[in-house]
C-alpha cells in the first residue's frame, strides 16, 4: 500500500529532496545540499537517509525525478523523470495561483515561466524561455566572481543593493561580467559594490533576454538559490520589474508594494521537487515505483568505470615509463636564482605584472639577467598585492645579507596604471609590447606567443623581431585561466 511520494530535484549545483506523506499530502522530511559535482552519491546519500528517517521502501513508496542531472539517476531507482518546466509550473499552481510569472536562477540556467489564462480551457497557459547554454546570468556567475572577491557567505547573503553605489556590469557573458569586474576591483572599488553591481546585470540581462518579448505580469515568484538565499538579488527584481511595468503601463493592484507583489515563497529551493510529486499524483500507480539503492550503488562502486572503460578507448600513455618520458620532454627547466652575498648592494630593475587573478614580478640585473623572481594569486586589491612582491623580492635578497637597489620600476597587465601611480614607475608598458620584449631577449627568432591569462587568451604573432598579427579572445570564459582554476576548485583541486 502506498504511504509515501518522493521527489527528487538533482540540479547542477545541488540536490533538492522531499518525502510526502500521502494520506495527508504533508512534506515529513526535506534537504537541500551541494553535491560538488558528485551527484549520484549525494542522491544516494539522501535517499539513505530518507529510508532510515521516514521509513520510505520499495513496498510502500513511489518517486519522482527532476532537474538537469536526473535523468541518469532516474533509472537506476526506478524514478519517472519529470521535466524541469512541468514541475516547477505544477508547484507554483499548487502553492500560489495568483502568480502569473516565474523566475528562476539556477546553478547553471536561468528560467522564466509566464503563465496566461487560456480562455476555452480554464487553466493557465505556460509560456517557458530558458537559457541552459551559457552560464552568464546564472548562479555560477556569482560563484565565479566571488570567489575572486572572498565575500563570506553569510555576508554574501546579506548582501544589500538598496543604497549602494552601482558600476557598468556586462551580464550578457560570464567572462564580460569577471573582466569588468575585475578592472574596477583593480582601480580599488569595494567588494560590496561589485557585487550588487553584478546583481543589477544579472537582472537586466535575463529580464531583456529571457522574457522573448514577453512582459512579466504581477504576481512574481522568485525562485532559485541566488533568488532565495541573497537579499541584494531579491531587491534588484524589486526594483526593475516595476520599472519595466511603468514603462509598458502594466497595471498592478492599487496600493500594493513591489516587494509584495515579487517575493520569494517558503520552500523555494524545492519548488521542482514539489512539482514533481505533484506530477506523480496523476501518473497511474505502478509508474514511478521505487526499487530501492542498490542499482545506484552498483553504478558508483562498479557501472561508471565500466562506462568509462568501454567509451573511452585506451589511456594517454600505456605505462609509467611512457608516462615519464613524455614528462622528461616537456618539463620546465627550473629556475635558479642568482646568488647574493653579505654585504652586496643587489642593483637592479623590477618589473611587476598585475594580471587579472595573479601577481608576478622579477627582477633583472643591469644586464637584463634575471635574478629573482615572485608569483602569487591575486588578493583583489592590486596595491596590497604590489606591496606583497617588493617584500618577497627584497627578502630573497637580504635574507642573504646582501640589499637591494632599485634602479628603476615598469608594470603591465591589467592593473599597470594604477601600480604606475602608486609606485611612480618609469613605465607602464601594454602586454604585447612587454610580452614580445621578452620573447625577443630570451630566445632566438620566436614567431608565436601564446598567453593564456585570467580573463583572455593573447596570441600574438612575431616577423622580424616585431608584432605582425594580434588575436584576443575576450568572449567567453571557457579556454582561459579564471575557467580552468574555478573548474579545478569545482573538483576539490587548488590551481596551485
Amino acid at each position: 500500500m502506498q504511504q509515501f511520494l518522493v521527489g527528487l530535484d538533482v540540479g547542477s549545483t545541488t540536490v533538492k529532496a522531499i518525502v510526502v506523506d500521502a494520506a495527508t499530502d504533508k512534506t515529513i522530511w526535506q534537504d537541500y545540499q551541494r553535491h560538488e559535482t558528485r551527484q549520484p552519491e549525494k542522491c544516494l546519500e539522501f535517499l539513505r537517509r530518507m529510508e532510515a528517517d521516514t521509513g520510505i521502501s520499495p513496498e510502500n513508496t513511489r518517486i519522482f525525478i527532476t532537474g538537469s542531472g536526473g535523468g541518469t539517476i532516474a533509472e537506476m531507482v526506478g524514478a519517472k523523470f519529470v521535466q524541469e518546466v512541468h514541475a516547477v509550473s505544477l508547484a507554483v499552481e499548487k502553492l500560489h495561483p495568483e502568480v502569473y510569472s516565474v523566475i528562476e536562477l539556477g546553478g547553471q540556467d536561468a528560467k522564466i515561466i509566464i503563465f496566461k489564462d487560456d480562455e476555452e480551457t480554464g487553466r493557465k497557459k505556460k509560456i517557458p524561455s530558458m537559457n541552459d547554454k551559457c552560464a552568464g546570468g546564472t548562479g555560477a556567475v556569482i560563484d565565479k566572481i566571488n570567489a575572486k572577491l572572498k565575500i563570506p557567505a553569510a555576508e554574501l547573503a546579506n548582501q544589500a543593493y538598496h543604497g549602494v553605489k552601482l558600476h557598468k556590469v556586462a551580464g550578457k557573458c560570464g567572462v564580460f561580467a569577471e573582466t569588468d569586474i575585475n578592472g574596477l576591483q583593480k582601480t580599488g572599488t569595494p567588494s560590496h559594490e561589485l557585487m550588487a553591481s553584478l546583481f543589477e546585470a544579472i537582472v537586466l540581462q535575463n529580464l531583456s533576454v529571457l522574457t522573448r518579448g514577453h512582459t512579466l505580469r504581477p504576481h512574481v515568484l522568485l525562485l532559485g538559490g541566488p533568488n532565495g538565499f541573497i537579499q541584494g538579488m531579491r531587491e534588484a527584481w524589486q526594483v526593475n520589474i516595476p520599472r519595466m511595468w511603468k514603462e509598458r503601463k502594466v497595471e498592478i493592484p492599487e496600493g500594493s508594494k513591489p516587494e509584495e507583489l515579487i517575493k520569494v515563497p517558503e520552500n523555494a529551493q524545492y519548488f521542482a521537487a514539489l512539482g514533481a510529486v505533484e506530477y506523480g499524483k496523476d501518473e497511474d500507480p505502478e509508474i514511478g515505483h521505487y526499487q530501492g539503492i542498490e542499482k545506484l550503488l552498483y553504478y558508483i562502486d562498479y557501472g561508471r568505470a565500466e562506462e568509462k572503460a568501454v567509451s573511452g578507448g585506451k589511456g594517454l600513455v600505456a605505462d609509467k615509463s611512457e608516462l615519464e618520458l613524455f614528462r622528461e620532454e616537456f618539463r620546465r627547466k627550473k629556475f635558479t636564482p642568482a646568488e647574493f652575498l653579505p654585504g652586496q648592494t643587489v642593483s637592479g630593475f623590477i618589473g611587476i605584472d598585475g594580471g587579472s587573478t595573479s601577481t608576478k614580478a622579477v627582477l633583472l640585473g643591469k644586464d637584463g639577467e634575471i635574478l629573482c623572481k615572485t608569483y602569487q594569486l591575486s588578493n583583489g586589491n592590486p596595491i596590497q598585492d604590489g606591496i606583497e612582491m617588493f617584500e618577497k623580492l627584497n627578502e630573497q635578497i637580504e635574507s642573504k645579507g646582501a640589499k637591494l637597489e632599485v634602479l628603476g620600476v615598469g608594470t603591465t597587465g591589467y592593473a599597470k596604471d594604477i601600480l604606475k601611480d602608486v609606485l611612480h614607475a618609469d613605465v607602464a608598458l601594454v602586454e604585447t609590447v612587454a610580452h614580445t620584449e621578452s620573447a625577443l631577449k630570451f630566445y632566438d627568432d620566436p614567431h608565436v606567443i601564446i598567453d593564456v591569462g585570467g580573463q583572455d587568451i593573447k596570441l600574438i604573432v612575431l616577423k622580424d623581431g616585431r608584432v605582425k598579427d594580434f588575436k584576443l579572445n575576450t568572449q567567453c570564459s571557457a579556454g582561459n585561466g579564471y575557467f580552468l582554476q574555478s573548474t579545478a576548485e569545482g573538483f576539490g583541486k587548488k590551481v596551485e
